[in-house]
């Protein structure tokens, strides 16, 4: 087996994509605008996805910054003069019982708690899930749901969002951690008085993938879907399938093993279209081992099978993408690379259904960090009614602390 790949001080992301469409006062314009510039004081290096509340709100989480440098959990809100907003709803701390360097982006409950993980801190040092509750005044009180633990049974280093289930409880998946090292899937149930209860549901064994990066997502039928940015027959990754069985246990199917020419480290996570295929992306491999878009689609007996929908030149169409994908209205795919374009600093594109199973890719932005551009982008991106599409970059706006901006194609 290959050595694990992601390290907190490398380049390495998740891209936890909520889509929210959610109209914003801001007719839709063909070019990119960085809504807002991350400083020392209000975080630093946005690696996580955003999210929409109800208003137009965006939300988000930063690794480093904050009052204490450890992370930030922000808000931006639209203004006057098209500009945006920002509030710190919560500073990370490394002081033994709070979370700290958030990679997992935020969901919102029914009742408008922010939820969320951190890779470090917790009672144990091993990372977190935790609650953001508003409060009067406008400020937000964090409660710590899980500390996990590297003690051979719970998972550790959660990088990926939560989900939801129908009646509220909460999933996710740790990088590291459980029975063999390789990783977990487990959830959270609420418990009396107001605690949470985890249960570890999968422990990965490498034969079955190792390191699970991205969120979850569930199926009409309560089936879990994700990836594993290593393991697998080949050791380049894979994707899964967790399904519900009686008495509580989960049975886990691998959907696909990836070889290298067909893709290598599925760091992005999946979504699905109308039909029920499969569709993500991975960081390398490919024709050119710049990385690639798959599709997955069903077919009797539970078989899937596996479409290299594009395979990334480099620098003239992006490389290296790390987030999850987002469908439009009209059946197009975007997302984002995190390098390659026309500065070499990544790239936000569309792939566009072509007939006869063929997808056309187009570079819609390339980042550029020589004019006060975002670059370097590594989560996926959300939409708005009108079709804006909404992201985050670890570097580059005018700190050079990383951006939030806007695309309307």
């Amino acid at each position: 087996m290959r050595g694990k790949r992601f390290s907190i001080g490398l380049r390495a992301t998740l891209a936890i994509v909520a889509v929210a469409l959610f109209a914003t006062d801001t007719p839709a314009v063909a070019q990119e605008t960085v809504l807002f510039s991350f400083n020392s004081t209000d975080g630093l290096n946005p690696v996580a996805g955003l999210i929409f509340d109800g208003a137009g709100n965006l939300y988000g989480t930063t690794l480093y910054g904050g009052a204490n440098n450890y992370g930030a959990v922000f808000e931006l809100t639209p203004s006057t003069g098209g500009r945006w907003k920002e509030t710190v709803l919560h500073s990370f701390n490394l002081n033994g019982t709070d979370g700290y360097r958030p990679y997992g982006g935020l969901i919102f409950d029914g009742s408008g708690n922010l939820y969320g993980t951190t890779f470090y801190g917790g009672a144990n040092g091993e990372g977190t899930a935790y609650e953001l509750t508003p409060m009067a005044g406008g400020r937000w009180k964090e409660k710590v749901l899980h500390s996990f633990a590297a003690n051979g049974t719970d998972g550790y280093n959660p990088t990926a969002s939560l989900i939801f289930d129908g009646v509220g409880n909460l999933y996710g998946t740790t990088f590291y951690g459980g029975a063999n090292s390789s990783g977990t899937v487990f959830e959270l149930k609420r418990a009396a008085g107001g605690s949470w209860k985890e249960k570890v549901l999968h422990n990965f064994t490498g034969a079955d993938g190792d390191f699970p990066f991205a969120s979850l997502i569930f199926d009409g039928s309560g089936n879990l879907y994700g990836t594993t940015i290593e393991g697998g027959d080949s050791g380049d990754g894979t994707v899964f399938e967790l399904a519900p069985s009686t008495g509580g246990s989960w049975t886990e199917t691998v959907l696909q093993n990836f070889s290298g020419a067909d893709g290598d480290l599925p760091y992005a996570g999946l979504i699905f279209d109308g039909s029920g295929n499969l569709y993500g992306a991975t960081l390398n491999g490919g024709t050119y081992g710049n990385g690639t878009v798959f599709e997955l689609t069903s077919s009797a007996g539970g078989i899937w099978t596996e479409t290299v929908l594009h395979s990334f030149v480099g620098i003239s169409d992006g490389s290296y993408p790390y987030g999850t994908l987002i469908f439009d209205t009209f059946g197009n795919l975007h997302g984002t690379t995190y390098y390659g374009g026309a500065h070499s600093d990544g790239t936000v594109f569309e792939l566009t259904p072509a007939g006869g199973g063929n997808w056309t890719e187009t570079v819609q932005h390339s980042f550029d960090n020589t004019n006060k551009d975002g670059y370097y982008p590594q989560a996926g991106l959300i939409l708005d009614a009108v079709g804006n599409l909404y992201g985050t970059t670890e570097y580059g706006g005018s700190q050079n602390y990383g951006a939030v901006f806007r695309f309307a194609p």
